[in-house]
């Protein structure tokens, strides 16, 4: 008879195979050349101005992305701030992948990962890996900021994201990527095109409400890794350096009420206090209300008061 010995709950490793060179080269493509094609049609444009057909398609792809990463990546994906039926969960995955910032599923384990590790050894993006002396911050925030996406090492999805590897139709979601953000910054330049009837109006459709918007949106979801870690204060307790920023508190829908984020993270609301937009907040109770929602977890005051800190202690710097 043989006696096998008892298999041992081995905990799966934090990264996976490395980024090839191919992968590489898209990911610096995807970050770039928004903001490249930015500062070149800067003088492209001058003394033409920006039209209100391109303030407002840009304002309304703004809105619909970044909602995406919000609410859709963020808060339902990466935290289970609520239940979404069938139809919502693929609408949101795709409206996240249209602010170009990664594949869901890819997104999520690295978000994930980031609050298991979160300003330690360990997280993807923590500004805080460097030291504390004005050198060791300045690297700190280039990483946390937008750095850590250069680098090969990727997040293992089998250990922070199995739930939605193993659904299908968010695979498919995850794979058609790269369409998603083709139609991103396509979609604006038909729209400015059809609305004014014109090529010039198609051109500056795609420089402004497409790429301008991608490259803009990028950098208000990058300084909620950065500043909010940095930056702001901090009402509730956490395990971490994270902050509440007010002045993004409306560009960023709502995130950069990080601490109370980070202090309660399955929460469908962040902007807890008086006075304190979230504007993905509203869009979640909206869902509710119209039934695509369930199961909301809505923070209650008797949570809040056992999170609370010190006043004292609230505006203490890292």
């Amino acid at each position: 008879m043989t006696i096998t010995a008892p298999t041992r709950n081995v905990p799966k490793p934090l990264l996976s195979s490395r980024a090839t060179r191919a992968e590489l080269v898209t990911i610096r493509a995807f970050l770039i050349i928004p903001f490249v094609v930015l500062l070149a049609a800067i003088p492209l444009v001058w003394g033409w101005g920006i039209t209100w057909v391109d303030l407002t398609v840009a304002a309304v792809f703004y809105v619909v992305s970044s909602l995406g990463i919000t609410v859709g990546y963020h808060r339902y994906f990466t935290h289970g701030s609520f239940k979404a039926n069938r139809p919502l969960r693929i609408m949101l995955a795709i409206a996240g992948s249209f602010a170009a910032q990664g594949p869901v599923i890819t997104w999520v384990a690295d978000h994930r990962r980031h609050h298991a590790f979160s300003d330690r050894e360990g997280d993807p993006h923590s500004p805080w890996l460097f030291g504390t002396s004005p050198l060791a911050l300045a690297k700190g925030f280039w990483h946390a900021h937008m750095g850590w996406l250069f680098g090969r090492d990727r997040t293992n999805i089998e250990r922070f994201a199995p739930d939605l590897a193993a659904d299908p139709g968010i695979r498919l979601v995850d794979r058609l990527f790269p369409l998603w953000v083709t139609l991103s910054v396509l979609l604006p330049a038909v729209l400015g095109g059809v609305i004014t009837l014109s090529w010039w109006g198609a051109l500056t459709g795609f420089l402004w409400a497409g790429l301008a918007r991608v490259a803009f949106l990028h950098h208000v979801t990058w300084s909620v890794n950065s500043v909010c870690h940095m930056i702001g204060d901090r009402p509730f307790t956490s395990r971490d350096k994270s902050a509440n920023f007010w002045p993004l508190a409306i560009l960023s829908m709502g995130e950069s009420w990080h601490n109370t984020h980070h202090a309660d993270p399955t929460s469908a609301r962040h902007g807890v206090l008086r006075g304190q937009i979230d504007i993905s907040a509203r869009l979640i109770w909206v869902f509710e209300k119209l039934g695509w929602a369930r199961g909301v977890r809505w923070p209650t005051p008797q949570r809040l008061a056992r999170l609370a800190r010190p006043a004292a202690a609230q505006h203490e710097g890292a």
